[in-house]
């Protein structure tokens, strides 16, 4: 049967790797997990950090984009309002500040 570990654990782990104040097999030795899977998972992490600040990206372009469609309509919405209210004052004969 397979022993199963976190993924919180498994990042721990790979830091300590990077911090490269042990070997790997120390590393592996304390833990009582094969080197081979310490360097699976070491590589795996460092794959994958790419990924992580190109969501960090994507995540803020779309929080601008966002906000950048709310204050279109936010305009349209003035806009439209300003009109009435010149078609309101025009059509009542009264005149407000």
């Amino acid at each position: 049967m397979r022993k199963r570990y976190s993924n919180q654990f498994k990042a721990q782990v790979v830091h300590e790797i990077l911090r490269e104040e042990k070997t790997i097999a120390q590393i592996a030795a304390e833990h009582g997990i094969h080197s081979n899977q310490l360097s699976k998972w070491k590589s795996m992490a460092l794959k994958g950090l790419p990924s992580l600040f190109s969501d960090e990206n994507k995540k803020a372009d779309m929080d601008k984009a966002t906000h950048e469609r709310e204050l279109q309509e936010l305009y349209a919405e003035i806009g439209k309002l300003t009109t009435q209210l010149a078609w309101l004052k025009k059509k009542s004969g009264i005149e407000l500040p």
